[in-house]
Order: structure tokens, then sequence, then C-alpha cells
């Protein structure tokens, strides 16, 4: 094998070793969609045009030739339900995650992909901006999927998306009537976290205003809520599910 200090990798005494090419047992659709993203720079850079406006999300697929000892990268996209692909080279890195961002440079270079083009209409100010907005879910999110699932193993039943008050039209994600809790679990860019918001360098007027919104927004639906007796629960999507969970049982139990 070459010399690891030359950033080339090349394997003409035996096999390249599974980690750089093959996946992880048991790895996710999802998980693995989002290891494509990281690679190629996001998803909104994962375009394989397909003409007459017609377009489609890539991936790319990492294969090792036993014969070459050599890991070969292939472009993959649907098209009228049949699976297409197209080769884009060898890459020669040592971790899966290498080899893949490799690729998609690979398939940038050679104009197999692009980046979406952003609407004429959008209010995004990038192309990476909307695929935030577009991937931004209003419920049902992975955050408050791991949270119901802490909580229903611990033998918690409660509502999901429902109205702690019917009269006012402000839906909490997980609802305990009886105990008079409400719990909703709020994201970091739209809901402005201390930790994680980074305020837009383009249009910031426009953003800055709509983050403070959602901020008020928050405060009155707490407010109104405390005020008709109900206990309110505040969870960011980067708090680990059993540290949001402690903070939901401890508002139950007290």
């Amino acid at each position: 094998m070459k010399d690891p200090t030359s950033g080339q990798h090349g394997w003409s005494d035996r096999l390249p070793p599974e980690r750089s090419w093959k996946p992880r047992p048991g790895t996710s659709r999802a998980l693995r969609s989002a290891e494509q993203d990281r690679a190629a720079g996001g998803r909104h850079r994962r375009v394989v045009v397909l003409g007459d406006d017609k377009r489609a999300t890539g991936s790319i697929a990492l294969r090792v030739y036993r014969r070459t000892r050599r890991i070969r990268a292939y472009l993959r996209w649907s098209e009228q339900g049949r699976t297409r692909e197209r080769y884009v080279g060898e890459v020669d890195c040592t971790t899966r995650a290498a080899n893949l961002k490799q690729a998609w440079t690979m398939a940038r270079a050679a104009g197999l992909i692009r980046d979406e083009v952003l609407p004429v209409d959008s209010k995004a100010s990038s192309t990476a901006v909307r695929a935030v907005m577009t991937a931004n879910k209003s419920r049902d999110t992975k955050p408050e999927r791991l949270l119901r699932s802490v909580l229903h193993r611990q033998g918690f039943r409660y509502r999901v998306n429902a109205r702690p008050l019917p009269d006012l039209r402000r839906t909490a994600d997980l609802v305990f009537f009886k105990a008079r809790v409400a719990v909703f679990v709020d994201g970091c860019y739209w809901h402005g976290c201390p930790e994680h918001y980074r305020p837009a360098t383009k249009r910031s007027e426009w953003w800055r205003a709509k983050i403070q919104r959602n901020q008020a927004r928050d405060a009155d639906t707490d407010s109104r809520l405390c005020e008709e007796g109900w206990t309110v629960i505040r969870i960011w999507e980067h708090e680990a599910a059993d540290v949001a969970a402690a903070k939901v049982i401890g508002a139950l139990n007290g």
C-alpha cells in the first residue's frame, strides 16, 4: 500500500478495508441519505439534471472490484421508476466518508450534478437556506419521535400534536391532559436557540423579524397556558432525548 501520508492510497497487495467503502451494518435509509448530504455539502447540491426541466436527487454508490483492488464510485438516481447510474471514477481515501466526498467533487467537476436553482419567488436567501426551510417539518420530527419513544417505554401516555386549550389555536407536540402538561420541541433555528442560532447574513432584517415573531408567539403561548393552570415544558431540538424526557417526567411528578 502507498504511503498513507501522501494523500493517495492504493491497495496493491490486499483489498481495500471495508471502512473505506462499505456502510455500517443496520444503517437506516434516512441515515444513509444524511450521509450523502454531508458528503455532497447539502441535499441542494445533489441535483441530477434529466432534461425537459426534470431533475432527480442523486446518491453515490461505492463498489470494490476485487481483480483491480480499486474502489469505484457511481452516481445513482431514479428516473421513471428505474434506477440509473453513471460511472464517476476511482476514489482512494481510507474512510467511506472521505471517499463519498471525493466522489461528489468528481461528479461536480464532470458536470454530472449541479446545485438546486433558487426559485424567483423564494423568500430564502440561498439554496442552502431553502434546503433547510424545505426540510423543516412542523410535526413528527426526529427529536419529537425520540422523546416520545423514551416516554412511552417508561409507561407514559400522551396525545400528539394536540391543542391543550380547544379555543386557543396553538398546538403542542405532546399533551398530558390529566396532568395539564404541554410539551413543545423547538427547532434551534426557527425559535432562536441561544446555543445554535446564527443570524442570516442575507436579508438579515427580514429573518431577524421572522425569528422574533416566533419567539413572541412562544412567549404568548406559554403565558396563556400558564394562566389556565398548565405547565409548559420547552425542549430544544439539540437536547438528548433522555435529558428532555427527565424534564417532562419531573413536571408530571411535580
